[in-house]
């Protein structure tokens, strides 16, 4: 066992027993220690305990640890630290940056035990109102999280995102003063809209492929540069994320566009009806060849495309609205009337549904009842104010343990609309979890069913349940189904929604946002409902105001 190991290991012992705030005079010599390890040149292991006690700095106590380290493999007593602390929390206390006591706080005045859970509680402000917090300290661990997500290799699509639209423009300034035609396309994964990526994918296509090949190989903004084939090279990007190019002449572009952007069983069905043939001068005439309409890559996954290949996705323009939204009331970050003012002037949307936290919700300054009316009163004024611009009056609920909403149904019926979702006692089994969402869904004064499994993607599978209950539960009761467009989210999983929609459902897209910049975050759900093959006909929030208040009233006079 080398030297590092051992001072990694004592490190370590010290950082749990500071976040358990234990004996401060042993945290400060095993730090001590680890350091002092750190720099010996010669090996411990090579070492008796007698040795090892007389070296400055490390002491009889901790050469008896030393010893019992390198003998066994392991220390007991820190093997007892790390069974009273969650496997996530450790994951947190490795992050680079963010050191014990932080930690500590975190944990146990949020209850956040995952990197994930953390990098979530980030994006909602949630970590600014904690004692040696703050919104610049926030955005610090925020960006630890993103970087430590980064080497691990995969990516929410909506970080590739960020790094594809700025390598994409770097290329092009990279290959303008080459004066080269050539074609430049993302494909794999990325075009595809999935909502974890693990590599960015390019097609670069021009007559002078060595040219271009040697100009990116030798390129700054790259490194581990590899050329794996004759027409493929692999790096990294500065942000940690690796970059696949792949390279044709332009004769051959749209048809390795094709070969590239879709799943393997996708590409193969093609290929068997198109007869060999691999001239095509764009992407429509492949797809007409083998006897389908043009199909949209997010849809190229060997699932729902071959029936539904027709289909009119919906797009970004079609959505009227924003439902499920959070501001100041609760855990946002701008006021209603910020909020409301962003979606009109900057969205070009007609309606924005506030949905703070009900009571239950402490950790997110959830609303009593009392807060509840006063609220309602500030939308009142601002619907006069802002018309015809329209605040809905909804409320996100804490689905109970039971299945119960968070307010008597007097409260429920003061709100325009409900969304209800589960954000507490997660670890359930698959016949709890159905069974909690199905009561819920069965609430008459429930409207839309919030990210229905709870997942947080790269962190958090979420709670395992029987999609095909939930849904028809959902049609039974009229109760719309929740694509949660945070990127972190984007739950109901999209291989569900033809389901959903088959059996008769509605969906919402909404942005779960907590701060106005946040109810951009559709534009992630609408990627993954094209995923879905949905339409604009199934979206609750492509209605215009007129139609969605109509909608809301009807369901309040059939619980009346």
């Amino acid at each position: 066992m080398e030297n590092k190991h051992i001072a990694t290991v004592l490190k370590f012992w010290a950082q749990l027993m500071e976040l358990h705030e234990q004996n401060s005079f042993k945290i400060k010599t095993l730090t001590n220690a680890a350091f002092k390890i750190g720099k010996l040149t010669t090996r411990l292991a090579d070492k008796s305990e007698e040795e090892i006690a007389t070296i400055d700095g490390i002491g009889a106590s901790t050469a008896k640890t030393i010893r019992e380290l390198l003998e066994k493999g392991s220390i007991a007593a820190l093997k007892i630290l790390e069974d009273a602390t969650p496997r996530g929390v450790i994951e947190i206390l490795h992050i680079k940056g963010l050191g014990p006591k932080k930690v500590g706080i975190i944990w146990k005045e949020l209850g956040i035990e995952s990197v994930n859970d953390l990098y979530y509680a980030c994006c909602e402000n949630r970590l600014v109102t904690l004692k040696g917090f703050g919104a610049k300290t926030q955005q610090e661990i925020k960006q630890l999280i993103e970087f430590t997500m980064n080497n691990h290799g995969k990516l929410l699509y909506a970080r590739a995102e960020t790094i594809h639209l700025l390598l994409v423009s770097q290329l092009h300034e990279l290959l303008a003063p080459n004066k080269l035609l050539y074609q430049l396309s993302v494909v794999g994964s990325m075009r595809r809209k999935c909502e974890v990526i693990d590599s960015l994918h390019y097609l670069i296509a021009c007559n002078e492929l060595p040219t271009i090949i040697e100009t990116l190989t030798n390129w700054h903004q790259l490194t581990n540069v590899k050329i794996t084939s004759e027409n493929i090279i692999e790096a990294t990007t500065k942000e940690q994320a690796t970059i696949v190019f792949h390279f044709c002449n332009i004769k051959e572009f749209a048809f390795q566009q094709f070969i590239l952007t879709g799943n393997d069983e996708h590409v193969k069905r093609i290929l068997t009806l198109l007869n060999g043939k691999t001239d095509f001068e764009n992407e429509p005439a492949i797809y007409q060849s083998a006897g389908y309409h043009f199909i949209e890559p997010e849809l190229r996954e060997n699932r729902i495309e071959f029936e539904y290949s027709d289909t009119n996705l919906i797009s970004y323009a079609d959505l009227k609205g924003a439902l499920h939204n959070h501001s100041t009331w609760s855990d946002g970050i701008h006021s209603i009337k910020e909020m409301a003012l962003y979606c009109r002037d900057q969205l070009g949307l007609n309606y924005l549904g506030i949905c703070d936290h009900s009571r239950s919700a402490f950790y997110a300054n959830g609303l009593n009842v009392e807060r509840v009316r006063e609220q309602h009163l500030e939308i009142d004024l601002l619907n006069q104010q802002l018309a015809p611009f329209k605040i809905f009056k909804g409320i996100e609920s804490d689905i109970l343990y039971d299945g119960s909403l968070d307010y008597p149904d007097e409260v429920l019926a003061m709100f325009d609309f409900i969304v209800a979702s589960v954000h507490s006692n997660l670890k359930m089994d698959k016949n709890k979890a159905t069974e909690r969402l199905l009561n819920a869904i069965k609430n008459p004064y429930t409207t839309i069913l919030g990210h229905p499994t709870g997942r947080l993607l790269l962190g958090r599978k979420g709670y395992e349940i029987d999609y095909e209950a939930i849904i028809d539960a959902c049609v039974q009761h009229h109760v719309v189904l929740e694509i949660n467009a945070n990127p972190m989210r984007l739950d109901i999983d999209w291989r569900w929604h033809q389901t959903a929609i088959q059996k008769g459902a509605y969906v919402a897209i909404n942005p779960d946002a907590h701060h106005k910049e946040g109810i951009s975050d559709m534009q992630y759900g609408i990627h993954i409902a094209r995923k879905g093959g949905i339409n604009a006909s199934q979206c609750l929030n492509a209605k215009n105001t007129t139609e969605i208040e109509q909608w809301f009233e009807k369901r309040k006079k059939k619980i009346a």
